[in-house]
């Protein structure tokens, strides 16, 4: 049973891939991608209760022990983001059909569904993978999925986007594989659960270059200012669902990857001030340059940006609280973003412009997706009882009980971007959603997330239901995670409690190891 609900998720979203491929009808390949996000997420689901009540499971793919074989783990930290990341791949992907993403055109009939599913089953490895080498390959499989999705029918601008994203992560693989191999000549190995007692045993100077070096490259994909300049140029080029689960998954695979690699294999005691520093950067530079922006999908872009300093806030104190934090706000982040950026696309279906200021100028949307962009805008501001304001109220708390001039730092900057980005949240909200139409304006040119949009106009279709019903499982969810607040904090706590005693992560994987 552990065996198969390890590797389910992993094997079957490729393999339907494959049969996606084949000359299915578009009702079909519909059905299976949509059954087999379903499918993945019962078993995510299973995972976590499974991980909860009797520790870390792992499975030694091909009956090979570690370190000489393929070993799969999970853990409360990984079967919670990865039920959280399939629920959103699903209401993503039941957006993008609704809208016509999938099928807009020929090419992308062939193509949307296999790389979709590619994504997932890469997403999936990089959450329950066991050793360092096999990271890099979930993440070379998201960044070949990624850059066929953010280039379909793509136009002159999203091919310019998408090689600016694909040349940046392959420098960032570049880096990586040069990492493994560094860790590799210096330890004899990359399984995750033996590099932690062999790093120790190097010099102090090697250890803190390794260290410094997998922050960087973990940092490229995570957008962790100074190195974030490829996403809003990126992102905000591709069509709207796209955006979407790029911005809620795959920056938080590498926040992920940030925590399973800092507290395994570099493990510190007290405030660790390179990260604390980059995670005020990034608060306050990525929500500066959200406040300058004119366009919705550019703004939330560089919210993104710079609420990945908030992750880094929990992770930069090494406690169990701030650990706690930082898993409560990926939770919380995963969901929103994607709702935001869901709701921000009905809303530029219905006024044709992504421009803040042209939106002002035209009739508002309808008081439903009003009401799912708030919701979510209001939670990512911090506002309580929304999901954001528990997260920060977490961090906010461990940063006062570390004390210290870096973690009242840390506490002070996000109190700051918290205030910021309720403006930025407000100055969209006044321009989209609260603004009347004060005088007649020429057509906004069509873009690709408004060509199939504009066909219908002429009445609510049932492409159009499904997109407001997914943004609305989105923002649902959202709430959720607000009610759940009390048992999700006590499954991130003991997730926390995981990554600082690594221990039981240790023996499960090594249980044929002399």
């Amino acid at each position: 049973m552990t065996t198969l609900l390890l590797t389910l998720p992993v094997l079957l979203p490729p393999l339907a891939a494959g049969l996606a491929l084949l000359r299915l009808s578009r009702t079909a390949v519909r059905a299976l991608s949509t059954a087999v996000l379903v499918g993945v997420l019962v078993d995510a689901a299973a995972l976590l209760t499974v991980a909860d009540s009797r520790g870390p499971l792992a499975t030694h793919v091909g009956g090979w022990p570690a370190p000489l074989g393929i070993t799969l783990v999970a853990d409360r930290l990984s079967a919670l983001l990865l039920a959280v990341s399939v629920l959103v791949a699903l209401a993503v992907l039941l957006f993008a059909i609704g809208q016509g993403t999938a099928e807009e055109r020929r090419r992308s009939a062939t193509v949307f569904h296999p790389a979709y599913l590619v994504l997932v089953g890469g997403v999936s490895l990089a959450f329950l993978t066991g050793d360092l080498f096999n990271l890099f390959v979930a993440f070379e499989v998201m960044l070949a999925a990624s850059y066929v999705l953010i280039t379909l029918d793509a136009d002159e601008n999203r091919t310019r986007a998408g090689m600016t994203y694909t040349i940046v992560s392959l420098t960032s693989s570049l880096l990586f594989i040069t990492l493994i191999a560094l860790v590799y000549a210096a330890t004899g190995t990359v399984t995750l659960a033996q590099l932690g007692p062999r790093l120790a045993e190097l010099p102090d100077g090697l250890r803190g270059a390794l260290s410094l070096l997998l922050l960087a490259v973990l940092g490229i994909k995570a957008a962790i200012v100074p190195l974030h300049f490829w996403l809003p140029d990126s992102y905000p080029t591709a069509p709207a669902p796209i955006t979407a689960v790029f911005a809620a998954l795959l920056t938080k695979v590498a926040v992920y990857a940030l925590l399973r690699t800092q507290t395994l294999l570099f493990p510190r005691t007290g405030v660790w001030t390179v990260l604390a520093c980059a995670a005020i950067a990034a608060m306050v530079m990525g929500i500066l340059g959200a406040i300058a922006q004119d366009d919705i999908n550019r703004l939330l872009s560089f919210t993104l940006v710079s609420h990945i300093g908030f992750m880094l806030f929990g992770l930069a104190l090494f406690d169990t609280r701030g650990l706690t934090g930082t898993i409560l706000y990926v939770v919380h982040h995963i969901v929103v973003q994607a709702a935001l950026f869901l709701a921000a696309a009905l809303a530029v279906r219905r006024t044709g412009t992504s421009l803040l200021h042209r939106m002002a100028q035209r009739t508002p949307p309808a008081v439903l997706v009003a009401v799912l962009f708030a919701v979510p805008a209001l939670s990512l501001s911090g506002i309580p009882p929304f999901s954001g304001f528990v997260a920060k109220v977490t961090l906010l708390q461990a940063g006062t009980a570390h004390g210290g001039p870096m973690a009242y730092a840390l506490a002070a900057s996000a109190l700051l971007t918290s205030l910021l980005t309720l403006y930025a949240m407000t100055r969209v909200w006044t321009s989209a959603f609260a603004a009347r139409p004060r005088r007649p304006t020429l057509p906004e040119p069509p873009t690709p997330d408004t060509v199939g949009s504009t066909k219908r106009r002429r009445g609510a279709s049932r492409g159009g239901r499904l997109m407001v019903a997914a943004a609305a499982g989105m923002t649902a969810t959202g709430v959720a995670v607000a009610a759940c607040a009390g048992p999700l904090a006590r499954v991130g706590e003991r997730a926390a409690q995981d990554l600082l005693d690594p221990r039981p992560y240790r023996s499960v994987v090594l249980e044929d190891e002399p």
